[in-house]
This record gives structure tokens, C-alpha cells and sequence, in this order.
């Protein structure tokens, strides 16, 4: 069965840093555009960072940009999202999906991801 999986997510005090990472062995990740979403409890899933197939173009959410980076590792089918500065607001579930085309036209896009991981749970407390 075709799926992403992810990694990485625990608990951390605010102020702290985490890295996720995101891999495959069902498909060739280098394809495609890869996006992190995330999800707190009673709300919406909403996207949080896009990156396009080359690793070249990315996109944030204004709440995360300058303290999130999305990266890949073409060679080892890995994206990954580096969060540092952790805040109790970006508490949740956080999941990676992979992108029917090679590009992001923003961190909230939500066409055409058709390949999802099952998450990874983010607690930001003291």
C-alpha cells in the first residue's frame, strides 16, 4: 500500500526545536511537490509549508515563516520540516502528502495531493 510516513514529532518545551521528516519507499518522492499540514484539536486541517519537486520554491504560512524550513533530500526520498522556536499554538497533528504535480502554488494549497502519511503528533508545552 502506497503511503508517506512520517517522523520526528514528541513533546517539547516552547521555545524548542524539532525536525520531521517524511519518506517513502512506494514512490519516487523526487517527482513530485510535497506539503506539510497540520491539524490541533476542534479545527481544520490547513497547510503549513509546500516545497516544489527540485527542493528549489517554497512557501509558509505567515505564522511559521521565519521559525519553520522545509527541505528535501531527493537522494533519500526525504522531506523534511525543521521547526524551530516552537510556540504552544502549533500543537498538532502533522502530516505530509505528496503532490500530483512538481510544484506549490502556495503553503495552503490543497488540490491534487493525493498521497498522505498517517502523522506525527507536535506538543509544544511547559
Amino acid at each position: 500500500q502506497l503511503q508517506l510516513v512520517e517522523s520526528g514529532g514528541g513533546l517539547v518545551q516552547p521555545g524548542g526545536s524539532l525536525r520531521l521528516s517524511c519518506t517513502t519507499s512506494g514512490i519516487h518522492l523526487p517527482y513530485f511537490a510535497v506539503g506539510w499540514f497540520r491539524q490541533a484539536p476542534g479545527k481544520e486541517r490547513e497547510g503549513v509549508s509546500c516545497i516544489s519537486n527540485s527542493g528549489e520554491s517554497t512557501n509558509y504560512i505567515d505564522s511559521v515563516k521565519g521559525r519553520f524550513t522545509i527541505s528535501r533530500d531527493n537522494a533519500k526520498n526525504t522531506v523534511f520540516l525543521q521547526m524551530n522556536s516552537l510556540k504552544p499554538g502549533d500543537t498538532a497533528f502533522y502530516y505530509c502528502a505528496s503532490r500530483s504535480v512538481p510544484y506549490c502554488e502556495s503553503a495552503t494549497e490543497r488540490d491534487d495531493f493525493g498521497l498522505w502519511g498517517q502523522g506525527t503528533q507536535v506538543t509544544v508545552a511547559s
